[in-house]
């Protein structure tokens, strides 16, 4: 199957994404970690304890970004960066019709 767009733009560009999320994971990590040990404050109002739960699920959203990431490397038809980076070994040509 011929596609128009570069699959291999799209790879490279999934694994730049893919590096930034990688760096700001401690930090959500740290985040999630810091706002669970807020929801064992003594006394704590149940709808500040439903806030933090909910702060925690946005935190938790970072693992969705990773799915999309998949997502996206899963919908390259298979062989397609493979059959890109072969044909840019022989430079590029117009075809002639």
């Amino acid at each position: 199957m011929v596609i128009k767009w570069s699959a291999v733009k799209v790879s490279e560009a999934m694994d730049d994404v893919e590096a930034q999320i990688s760096l700001a994971d401690q930090f959500f990590a740290e985040a999630r970690k810091k706002a669970n040990e807020a929801r064992n404050i003594p006394d704590l109002p149940q709808y500040i304890d439903h806030r933090l739960i909910g702060l925690v699920e946005e935190i938790n959203r970072i693992d969705r970004i990773k799915d999309r990431i998949e997502s996206v490397r899963r919908d390259i038809p298979d062989g397609a960066i493979e059959a890109e980076r072969e044909s840019q070994k022989y430079g590029s040509q117009q075809s002639i019709i």
